[in-house]
């Protein structure tokens, strides 16, 4: 039975602003994922703060809304076996300094807040922010 799954990717604005959207998309095309949708978009700060919603008592909170709403991102629908797990190794961990050479975050990443790249953490994470990017 195969274990195809769907998760939300989005390419941050850090990487959009440094032209490394196709670059990262090839990444993902390499490693066997399929982008079923995409969409480039600029978020309002409010937006931000409502997909960030789950993080809304961290002290990092206002920094990390503020930063998405920055600049125009790349959101896209990746689908491949195991998605949510694959997507993560292959993003490396939040902080770049601690993650994993070859992983789009050591090669792209800035600090821990600009780490280029959001992946969903979970296949029910995934489903929420999946809708809400392209809810019809």
């Amino acid at each position: 039975m195969n274990n195809l799954e769907q998760t939300l990717s989005i390419i941050k604005p850090d990487a959009v602003e440094r032209n490394l959207d196709q670059e990262i998309k090839n990444i993902f095309l390499n490693n066997g994922f399929k982008i079923i949708k995409e969409k480039k978009i600029k978020l309002e700060k409010n937006e931000a703060e409502k997909f960030y919603k789950v993080h809304e008592t961290k002290p990092f909170y206002n920094d990390l809304c503020e930063y998405l709403s920055s600049g125009p991102i790349l959101v896209m629908i990746l689908e491949k076996e195991n998605a949510v797990l694959s997507n993560r190794e292959l993003m490396g961990a939040t902080n770049p300094k601690d993650a994993k050479e070859g992983t789009i975050r050591k090669k792209y990443g800035i600090s821990i807040d600009k780490n280029s790249v959001h992946g969903s953490d979970s296949k029910e994470n995934g489903k929420i922010e999946i809708d809400f990017f392209f809810k019809n």
